[in-house]
This record gives C-alpha cells, structure tokens and sequence, in this order.
C-alpha cells in the first residue's frame, strides 16, 4: 500500500515572540530574549539558585469562550485552545462540520496539566478538607487536559493520541499525527503540545543544577553552544498545527505551508535524565530513512539546544554522527527559553516558516563556540538566508525520548 502524503495547512501559537508570523519574524530580528528576572521569587524561594523564566503575557478572552467552556480548562488548556483555534481558522476548518464526521483526529500532549488543580488535590491529602476539590478540578489537572478539552470544544469524534512525554510532546503528537494520516486512519488531525510555567518545574531543574543562574543579565542567557552557558530557564506556551492529506488537502483549495516527509522517534533505554548520544542520532537516522533522504539534503536543523552542558555536548555529537558536515543550526530556546511540552509544536511551526521565508534565526547569546560541541555550522549574526527544500526539527526529552521530523517546501 502506497503511503499517502501529509501536509501543513494550518499553524497558531501562544509565545513570548509572539502569535503570527508577521510579529515573530520581527521579534527574532531584533534578537533580543524575553527572559525576566522574577524578583517575588527572592522572598518565595530563597533556595533556589535561578530567578528566571520566560513568561508569557496571556489572558484569555472571556467574551469569546464562555464560562461553562472555560470551567474545565486550566491555563495550559486554554493556551492550547487559542493556539488551535489560530490553526484551524488560518487553515479554513474552524466552524466546519467536516472536522465532527470522524475523519479528523487529535494528537496533543504536555508535560502535566495544570498546577492550581493539581495542589488543590494534594492539599486534601494533607489538610482533610475536600472543599477545594470541585467537580472540574481533576480535569484540569489530568495530563491528558489539553487533548481532551479541545476534542471535546470542536466536537472531534475521530482519533485521540496523547503524548505527555515532557520536551518531546509536541514533537510526538506531529509525528504521530502523520503517521495516522499515513496509514489512511484519519484525513485531518490537529496535532500540538502546550504547557504553562510552573516553579515546581524550574526547581526540578534547579536541583539539578541545569538552570541558569545569570541572574543580573537575564538578556544574556540561554545561551546554547556558548562556552560560558550554565543552563537552560523555562518558559511557557502552546502550538499547534494542521495536519491534512495532501489530496484532501488540494480538493478543498487549502494553502499548504509544507509537507512532513520523515519522523523518527528513539528511547535511550540507558539513563532517564542524561542524553544518548548514539539512540539520538537513530532517531534523526529514522527521520532521514522515512524520508528516503540523504543527509546531505537537509539545508537546516532547528536543533533542542537547552543550554545545558550535557544536552548541548551530545546534541550536536549526535547531529555530526549522522551528517558528518557542518550543516546549519540554531535554537529558538535562547529567545524564549524551554518550552517543554509545547516546544517541539512551536518550533516546527517556526522552523516551517523560517524555510519558506528563506531566512533562519541566529544563535542569540553565542558569542564563543564551545569546543566541546561537534563542527556543525552554529547560524550567528543577524541570521542566514538560506534557499532550501528541506530542514529538520529535533527534540529530546526527560526518559530518554528523542524525536526527529523533517518538512519539505511546497
């Protein structure tokens, strides 16, 4: 049986750089980050060591979702929500019928779901007083909160697939997604990853001693590849985007953005927070076979790039190991920080449209390469125009999980 193409029609998001194209392009031109200095932390949390993350200005509209929408959906919910409602309206869907017949399906995931909720829970256990706890609170707190509302929301009755696999849950449920309109099981599925900022995750982190600690000059840091990095800082946000089959696509005059022509996802079956470097590089190997395509095609790589000594070192090793060139990257991370479950979904829409725009964003903050990190081409300056017809998103995640996906201009 023949495989059957996918495509992109549609992409929203909800970032720090902003929600269109228009006014993202122009953030990452004036290459400046969004990291803040959250100064209420100095009284709150005198022992951790980072006082930054990456924010994002968000407020839902009240006066276009109702109440008894919004009951169930916590902030990582309702990023989710306006970033797919960005997505199927810019692909023609939203309000259409055609998405509640059976044939479009969902795939989305975050890290967890949303905190509030989730501490009114364990409150109970410690307290005995159930008053907090409501008839809403388990939805919103449930990992699987954001697949769920929006399946619910647009009235979709075809496929759900989860995929709450930390840093890779927007990757995942793209590459999922296309899979299942591969294999002729759903013609349309929305496919993304959202997650909301949460100190309980900077602390993770900062036990680990893997946050940034450049505290006076929160402008200067991530700074992935940079021998003076020391860590990643977190932020938050939602991405989504249309998946459709290609045929079913061009029947009803959809603008294609781009094709997904490989995915490959790997575990390291070795350790469940450190990088490996060997079952990364299978999983970029696998996104190469599945496109039928050699390395030497790919024209970008929008790359995980935390900041952190570990992931850099063995993200660009791994990278080498399959090109064996310095083919050119970058990292969106040292603009508006770790994303986590919504990283994978954001950076491929922006990586999509930085390759048909024919411009790719500089390393911010990498002023002196590493000399640990492989020779690969590490994109400064004010950018690279580069004409391509292929680049490459990757991601890799707590677990030991590690995706791959490859897009090709239309």
């Amino acid at each position: 049986m023949q495989k059957r193409r996918v495509v992109i029609t549609g992409g929203g998001i909800v970032s720090a750089l902003g929600s269109d194209w228009p006014t993202v392009l122009k953030n990452l031109k004036a290459k400046k980050n969004f990291v803040k200095y959250m100064h209420e932390w100095d009284q709150k949390y005198p022992l951790m060591n980072t006082r930054l993350c990456c924010p994002v200005d968000f407020e839902i509209d009240k006066n276009k979702y109702s109440r008894k929408v919004l009951r169930g959906m916590g902030r990582v919910s309702q990023m989710a929500l306006v970033a797919t409602d960005a997505a199927l309206e810019d692909a023609g869907l939203l309000g259409s019928e055609e998405i509640t017949q059976g044939r479009c399906g969902i795939a989305y995931g975050s890290s967890i779901g949303s905190v509030d909720p989730l501490m009114e829970m364990y409150a109970m256990l410690v307290t005995n007083d159930t008053s907090k706890v409501s008839t809403t609170t388990y939805i919103k707190a449930m990992p699987q909160t954001c697949a769920c509302n929006l399946e619910v929301y647009y009235h979709l009755t075809g496929r759900i697939i989860t995929t709450n696999t930390a840093c890779t849950s927007g990757s995942q449920s793209i590459g999922y997604a296309y899979e299942t309109i591969q294999a002729g099981k759903q013609d349309i599925m929305i496919a993304g990853g959202a997650e909301e900022f949460c100190t309980m995750d900077t602390a993770t982190f900062d036990t680990l001693f893997s946050t940034s600690t450049k505290n006076s000059t929160p402008e200067l840091t991530p700074s992935a590849y940079d021998r003076a990095r020391d860590g990643l800082v977190l932020g938050e946000g939602a991405g989504t985007l249309i998946l459709e089959e290609y045929e079913h696509a061009k029947a009803r005059g959809a603008k294609i953005y781009a094709e997904i022509i490989g995915f490959g996802t790997t575990t390291d079956g070795t350790h469940i927070t450190s990088p490996n470097r060997p079952t990364i590089a299978h999983a970029l190997q696998l996104a190469l076979d599945d496109a039928e395509l050699s390395p030497d095609k790919i024209g970008y790589i929008n790359t995980h790039g935390t900041g952190t000594t570990a992931g850099d070192i063995t993200e660009t090793a791994a990278t080498y190991d399959v090109f064996k060139r310095a083919v050119p990257v970058s990292t969106v991370k040292n603009y508006i920080g770790h994303t986590l479950g919504a990283c994978g979904a954001i950076e491929s829409w922006l990586t999509i449209n930085m390759m048909n725009e024919g411009w790719f964003l500089p390393n911010l903050n990498l002023v002196n390469l590493d000399p640990e990190c492989a020779p690969l081409d590490y994109i400064t300056g004010d950018g690279r125009e580069i004409q391509t017809e292929y680049v490459m998103n990757n991601n890799f995640a707590f677990g030991g999980v590690n995706t791959s996906l490859i897009f090709k201009k239309i």
